[in-house]
């Protein structure tokens, strides 16, 4: 039950997590006839309900947090969320979800926030405003208060901060050698930054946003430099194939994505994997990948509600 629970390493490990992630080739002739290999890298299979990048990030602010109150933030269909009240359920922690927008609260949840809930976390929600400004002091603090979570540890949107970074540098280390380009769906920054750090000097990686703006590149020096002291690796973002912005989809990738499905058995989340997966269909046929690529594609995150 939540409460209490203490999350050293073994506390962490006990929860099984399987690392390496598994990489296999896939055979797709839109690929196939540009010259390029396609793997993917199956983040989701590491834990059924840490799934992918969450796992990475948020192994090492478990092991930080050492069994106090977890507080963090996210948006109404948020993975992050999901994933860290699901982790404080499993390890007997509490768990506090700052929810981005006051007008849901008074709402009936949605099937990701009812998740949340029935892993027993608190949803707090705050207006749209005070959201944007939660990396100010004084109104993280305020918002601790209104929380009731003032002695909480406090993990930013996304679970983006330079333990996450470090610990998605692994997902880079387990890749060196076996590609020559590592594509990852982008929220926040912080796979894209520790993956980069991790590959060897002679690989690049490639964010595909999955938001609209183009904040990603700045977001993720910023997390490089605060976890490495400066730019690491070789990296770019795409900032093209967002659907429409956060948790946006559209038919054409609602198609793209079943059609997926269908040619490679893997189930493909909607909001990030597809996106990203859509985006590499579309720059090797545009040419960015030269014959002979191989190209490597992680797979974050599983279908909610089930597909």
């Amino acid at each position: 039950m939540p409460g209490g629970g203490r999350t050293p390493d073994a506390a962490v490990l006990r929860l099984r997590p399987r690392l390496p992630s598994p990489l296999r080739e896939v055979t797709d002739e839109r690929f196939a006839r540009h010259g390029v290999r396609l793997l993917l890298k199956r983040d989701d299979l590491i834990h059924p309900e840490l799934i992918g990048n969450k796992w990475r990030k948020l192994a090492p602010n478990l092991r930080a947090a050492a069994g106090r109150t977890l507080l963090t933030f996210g948006g109404a269909y948020s993975n992050h969320l999901r994933a860290t009240a699901a982790a404080g359920r499993l390890l007997g922690l509490d768990t506090v979800g700052v929810v981005r927008g006051q007008e849901l609260a008074d709402r009936p949840l949605n099937p990701s926030l009812a998740r949340c809930a029935a892993d027993g976390m608190r949803l707090h929600f705050v207006d749209r405003s005070t959201y944007r400004r939660v990396a100010e002091p004084e109104v993280l603090a305020g918002v601790l208060r209104a929380a009731d979570a003032e002695d909480a540890y406090v993990v930013p949107e996304g679970g983006s901060n330079s333990l996450a970074v470090h610990g998605c540098h692994a997902l880079g280390e387990e890749l060196r050698g076996r590609a020559d380009v590592v594509a990852a769906a982008c929220g926040t920054g912080g796979t894209l930054a520790g993956l980069a750090a991790g590959l060897a000097p002679d690989q690049r990686a490639l964010g595909v946003a999955a938001l609209k703006g183009d904040f990603l590149a700045g977001e993720t020096a910023a997390l490089q430099t605060l976890a490495f002291g400066g730019r690491r690796g070789t990296w770019s973002v795409d900032t093209r194939f967002h659907f429409g912005g956060y948790a946006r989809t559209s038919d054409e990738l609602e198609d793209f994505a079943r059609d997926f499905e269908s040619r490679h058995a893997l189930p493909v989340e909607r909001l990030y994997v597809a996106k990203l997966l859509y985006a590499l269909v579309a720059l090797t046929e545009e040419g960015a990948f030269p014959r002979g690529t191989t190209l490597a594609a992680v797979i974050t995150g599983t279908p909610f509600p089930s597909a």
